[in-house]
């Protein structure tokens, strides 16, 4: 008895002791989201409850015990709501509003649009230009083309220029058409189309070459136009953007002899106000961490001042890059249409859209860039210029050396757009070469009616096509918008459901699963910069760029996606958007 009670004794002391050990601290971080579902999009698509974050990097990822080995400052109950990746765009061209500009992207009739050209006209005064981006004739109530005859009558002594939303044309008052000297004897020019009515009169549209009006346009100042470019920037927060590719990238405003263009970037679409390599540097060394990061594509600007340029892709950090030449346009595109096929338009004998450059002319474009260490990612919609280009594309690899930096296998050079669907023979040959693609696949839901006016019946159910390309040849697909719309939830929709705004679906074998539309709209992105062992997926070590949804993506309702909202955006750790709960 005297044997137990000792042991007893000395059993009680140690317990004693080891109670009076103090506990393990929990490791210290900045942010824990918890009581959600966290969807990772790792290799596996993990599904996960909680995440920890400290600084801007993800520091572990798992169940809700998460708060009981990591303490942190702030933490977010998450309530059930789907924590993601945040969307990489790898097409969009910033947009701001210029005190030119009405919003015409918005107008749901022609009586609308007539109506915000008379009060513009009337706040800037006669002679002054008004400009304006976006419409779109589906929108309309009257669903047709607006022409110079709707707007002669509210602008008489105010030039005009609208593009149509994609940016391959545009339509222009009487008066600025005779400012730019085209009359109905004007021929077409390259690469371009002007309009005429059954009477062979001009209806104000110009296909392609929207340059021949806008270079009349006075230049607005970056002083100007800098805070527009910032809520711009910020304004695709709310999408759920976290990072994009800027296809509309100059080096025009460089010193001359470094690759900068005598005059300025004058000649691009905003004027002397583009957001340049230049410009965006500066403007995310004060701003960064609060707005989406930014990969710039470079529009060839030549051989001679590519040469003098000292940078090529994959310079700059994580706010701010240089990715591909591009987007640099092969052809043009079914908001035109011009986009260059194989066969005639339906209904359209003898018309094919139109290739920009000879054979010989995009081989020297590409070869050039190659030879300077640029990843090429040239604008090619119709099934024609994509032939061309990818064929361009594979003499110009085989004649960098390997091992090279963006070299060899490593290139990661793809084709921009691939709208309509090439030969087995082309997909083939981007296989072996290892040749990707930045596909839209939302133009299948805002261009349906232009789709079905001007493809047969194949086209039309392959057009953007997905499961083709990545299952049955195994190529890298990442997903993008080109801002048709920007919202990447429409983007996936469409991935998934092929359905346009009929209803119609077109093409469903083209379909793919919600899984591989997330993945192709959040880690893919990242792959075509090379920054995959960053950013893309939520994984520790990586950037905590992330997002918050109101619902759950791989099971609500398809439509979910048409209206759904992003509930927070949260960019290196730090929230930079969050939906008020009265928002629409």
């Amino acid at each position: 008895m005297a044997g137990i009670m000792g042991r007893a004794a000395l059993l009680l002391a140690l317990f004693g002791e080891i109670s009076a050990l103090p506990a393990v601290a929990a490791e210290p971080v900045d942010l824990i989201l918890y009581d959600g579902q966290v969807l990772t999009v790792d290799p596996v698509f993990s599904v996960k409850s909680a995440i920890a974050i400290k600084g801007d990097r993800i520091v572990a990822v798992g169940g809700d015990d998460i708060r009981e080995t990591y303490q942190a400052k702030t933490e977010i109950d998450l309530h059930g709501r789907t924590l993601m990746p945040g969307f990489t765009d790898t097409h969009l061209h910033p947009m701001p509003v210029a005190p030119s500009d009405i919003d015409v992207g918005h107008a749901h009739s022609v009586a609308e649009v007539q109506d915000m050209l008379r009060r513009k006209a009337a706040e800037l005064g006669p002679g002054k230009w008004i400009t304006g981006m976006g419409w779109q004739e589906s929108n309309l109530a009257e669903d047709r083309n607006l022409t110079r005859l709707d707007l002669d009558p509210v602008t008489p002594d105010n030039p005009v220029l609208l593009i149509r939303a994609g940016g391959h044309s545009s339509v222009s008052n009487s008066l600025a058409l005779k400012m730019a000297g085209i009359d109905r004897d004007t021929p077409d020019p390259k690469s371009g189309l002007i309009e005429h009515d059954a009477q062979g009169e001009l209806n104000g549209i110009i296909r392609e070459r929207t340059d021949l009006v806008r270079k009349l346009i006075p230049s607005p100042s970056w002083e100007t136009m800098r805070p527009a470019y910032i809520a711009w920037l910020k304004s695709i927060l709310s999408l759920g953007i976290t990072s994009f590719f800027d296809a509309s990238g100059t080096i025009d405003d460089e010193p001359i002899g470094k690759g900068g263009k005598p005059g300025g970037d004058a000649g691009s679409m905003t004027g002397g106000a583009n957001l340049t390599f230049r410009r965006a540097r500066a403007l995310y060394t004060e701003m960064g961490d609060s707005l989406p990061r930014m990969t710039m594509y470079i529009s060839y600007p030549g051989a001679e001042r590519l040469r003098q340029f000292p940078y090529h892709t994959g310079y700059g950090d994580t706010h701010v890059r240089l990715g591909p030449i591009g987007e640099t346009a092969v052809d043009g595109g079914f908001t035109g249409p011009t986009a260059w096929l194989l066969a005639d338009y339906k209904g359209q004998p003898g018309f094919r859209g139109k290739g920009r450059f000879t054979d010989a002319e995009l081989q020297d474009i590409v070869d050039t860039s190659g030879a300077l260490g640029w990843q090429m990612g040239l604008h090619c919609i119709g099934d024609a210029a994509i032939v061309q280009t990818v064929n361009a594309y594979d003499k110009a690899l085989g004649k960098i050396p390997a091992g090279g930096e963006h070299a060899g296998a490593d290139h990661r050079w793809f084709t921009d757009h691939f709208t309509i669907m090439p030969p087995d023979a082309t997909m083939a040959l981007m296989r072996r070469d290892n040749i990707m693609i930045s596909q839209q696949p939302n133009f299948l839901y805002n261009l349906e009616d232009r789709y079905m006016q001007t493809l047969d019946d194949w086209r039309l159910a392959h057009n953007n096509p997905i499961a083709t390309p990545a299952h049955k040849f195994g190529l890298f697909v990442a997903l993008s918008s080109d801002n048709l719309p920007v919202g990447p939830l429409v983007g996936i929709y469409a991935a998934v459901t092929r359905k346009g705004p009929s209803g119609q679906v077109h093409g469903p074998e083209e379909a793919i699963s919600r899984a591989e539309a997330i993945r192709m709209y959040t880690a893919s992105g990242p792959y075509l910069s090379w920054e995959e062992k960053i950013k893309g997926t939520l994984e520790p070590g990586k950037l905590a760029d992330m997002i918050v949804l109101p619902f759950d993506p791989l099971t609500a309702p398809a439509e979910t996606f048409l209206n759904g909202k992003v509930d927070m955006t949260i960019i290196g750790g730090r929230i930079v958007y969050e939906r008020t709960p009265d928002a629409s």
